[in-house]
This record gives structure tokens, C-alpha cells and sequence, in this order.
């Protein structure tokens, strides 16, 4: 029996999310939106390729929840998206407001599914889908910390002149500009990174990575990235699928891991198929642990400031 896989959301990294999922056959696929248009025009699209890239999946594109039922895995994308000048926060209160609906519908529809978040501002918003739906903790996750990592090796491999396989390296915290890449556990072809870069252009390189996305927003001014957000969704969608047990960096419930409780934040997960099944506490010298208070902080206050928005979610 083939996987079934719910996208929610058709917009760029929807149909982005559609056509990876697809060559790599991990499951048939249901393209939702409101704009059922756009679900069916982009399914349609992607089916026709069929035969040029040799998958043998099914694809469909809806508006009604109904056709998603029973779905294996659920990525949510539903939501605005950054322009020019916005931060992730700026979403907070429009998209809180789409993920209750989607929440709603998930949970009379699919109410076993593992449920991956990628709409901003990541953090408050996966947290605000698990405390919607009801679901548990260990089946909703939000996609942040393998983008934010993945751009973190980038910029380094550019630097150093190595392919980013050859790094090995994670972001921790939020999904904002609060993210704290992490140097002192990054190596190099077995290499430390300290001894291969000097403390300016490293720093020069985290103030990149945290600036990531708006970077890209810049440049494109009526969009925001997708592709790498794709990529980065799929990677769990297939730990999960294929209970692969990968350590991923992605917004997880904390019950007192790194000393945080009833929050969710980016650290290291293993990922099977019984969702996430474990966090990976990594040691953190003082630096690092107050970089990763300060955003821990700064997503507690943005969730705050969500429960005076919705105050539903305080239950």
C-alpha cells in the first residue's frame, strides 16, 4: 500500500513539495487548497511528467477535506508569506488564523497522521497547530532547523571551498532572526571549523544564515523561498515514511530537555515512524547556552503575544 501524503497549501513550496515527494515515490499525493484551481492545475501538471521522470504515484488536487482523509503524513504550508521589508512575525496573526481552520479539518479527517509544519513564524505556529488539532506532541513538528542548517553549510562551503557534504554542522532556537548556528559543533572533512575560518568571516556568516530567507525575499520581491523549505520538509516526511531514524535539526515539544519546558523549539530530533522519537541533547558551553536562551525568549514571547491574539491557545 502506497503512503498517502496531504499537502496543504498549493502555493510554491506546495507544488514544489508535490513534484519532490513524486519523483521520489514516497507516496500518492493530495495537492489541498482553498484555491482549488491552483490544487488541481498544479496536480494535473505534475502527473503529466509522469512518464519523463518514470513515478508511479497519484496525484489529485482539492479543496475539500474529504478527499485528504486518512493521510499517512500532513505537511502544512497554508498561509501569507513574507515580502520585502516583513519579518516571520509579521505573519503571526493572519496565519494563526488559517492554521486554526487547517487544524480543524486535519483533525476530522486524518486524526492519526504525522503532521510537519512549514508556515512562519515556524515555532508558534507548529505549536499553535499541535494545541489546535489535539494531536500529540510526538506526530506534530515544524520544518526550520534543517533549512536554517542547510544554509548555514552553504555559506560555509562558499567560503571554504568545500562541498556543503562535507560539513557537518546544526542550527539550534527559533526560526528567526534569534537562530543560533552552532560553530563548536561544526566540522569540516573531520576538521574542526575554528581552525579553518577566522571569528570575522565566521561572524559575517551566522549574521547570513539568520538572514536566510529575507535575503532571498529581497531579490525575488514578490516571494519567498521554496525550494530549499521543499527539500528540507521532505527530508522528514521520508525519516518518517521509511523510519529511516534520522537526527534532524526541527522545531520539537520540549518537556525539559535544554531546560524548556511546554514549548516548541529547534534542537535535534530522531525521526521514525513513530514520529519523533527522541531528542538529542547536545552539550553547549555558556555561549551557546545563552544564545540559545535568548531565543528560546524570543519565541516564548511571540507565543505570548499569540495567546492574546487567540486566547483559546492558553488551554
Amino acid at each position: 500500500m502506497k503512503k498517502k501524503i496531504t499537502l496543504i497549501g498549493a502555493g510554491q513550496i506546495g507544488g514544489t513539495l508535490a513534484h519532490l515527494i513524486s519523483i521520489k515515490e514516497l507516496g500518492d499525493v493530495v495537492l489541498f487548497d482553498v484555491a482549488e484551481g491552483i490544487a488541481k492545475g498544479k496536480a494535473l501538471d505534475i502527473a503529466q511528467s509522469t512518464s519523463v521522470d518514470g513515478f508511479n504515484i497519484n496525484l489529485i488536487g482539492t479543496s475539500n477535506y474529504e478527499d485528504t482523509k486518512n493521510s499517512d503524513v500532513i505537511i502544512v504550508t497554508a498561509g501569507v508569506s513574507r515580502k520585502p521589508g516583513m519579518t516571520r512575525d509579521d505573519l503571526l496573526g493572519t496565519n494563526l488564523k488559517i492554521i486554526k481552520q487547517v487544524a480543524e479539518g486535519i483533525k476530522k479527517t486524518s486524526p492519526k497522521a504525522f503532521v510537519i509544519c512549514i508556515t512562519n513564524p515556524l515555532d508558534v505556529i507548529v505549536m499553535a497547530l499541535q494545541k489546535y488539532s489535539g494531536f500529540t506532541t510526538n506526530k506534530v513538528i515544524g520544518m526550520a532547523g534543517i533549512l536554517d542548517t542547510s544554509r548555514f553549510k552553504y555559506f560555509l562551503s562558499q567560503e571554504l571551498k568545500v562541498p556543503a557534504k562535507d560539513i557537518n554542522s546544526i542550527v539550534l532556537g527559533g526560526h528567526g532572526d534569534t537562530m543560533v548556528p552552532m560553530p563548536n559543533h561544526t566540522m569540516v572533512k573531520g576538521k574542526p571549523l575554528k581552525k579553518l575560518i577566522n571569528k570575522e568571516k565566521l561572524d559575517l556568516i551566522i549574521d547570513r544564515t539568520r538572514k536566510g530567507g529575507a535575503e532571498i525575499i529581497k531579490y525575488l520581491e514578490k516571494g519567498s523561498a521554496f525550494y530549499a523549505p521543499a527539500a528540507s520538509g521532505v527530508e522528514i516526511a521520508e525519516s518518517y515514511i521509511k523510519n529511516l531514524k534520522k537526527t534532524l535539526p526541527c522545531a520539537a515539544y520540549l518537556n525539559g530537555e535544554y531546560g524548556v519546558k511546554n514549548l516548541y523549539a529547534g534542537v535535534p530530533v530522531v525521526i521514525g515512524n513513530n514520529g519523533v522519537e527522541k531528542v538529542i541533547e547536545l552539550p553547549l558551553d555558556e555561549n551557546e547556552k545563552n544564545n540559545f536562551n535568548l531565543s528560546i525568549k524570543a519565541v516564548k514571547e511571540l507565543f505570548d503575544t499569540a495567546t492574546k491574539i487567540d486566547p483559546d491557545l492558553k488551554k
